[in-house]
């Protein structure tokens, strides 16, 4: 019976963290600029009427 490849599996299980903690950054990334781009518009003609 082969032994198990427990640096392989350690391997695994980091690389699968680093891309859910990175899709999780991107995703609240996403939320910031949204929220962004919604208060965007209403500052733009304050600055135009200047």
């Amino acid at each position: 019976m082969p032994t198990p490849n427990y640096s392989f599996e350690k391997r695994q299980r980091e690389l699968a963290k680093k891309k859910k903690k990175e899709e999780k950054d991107a995703k609240k990334r996403a939320e910031r600029d949204a929220a962004r781009t919604d208060t965007a518009p209403e500052d733009a003609p304050a600055d135009t009427a200047e």
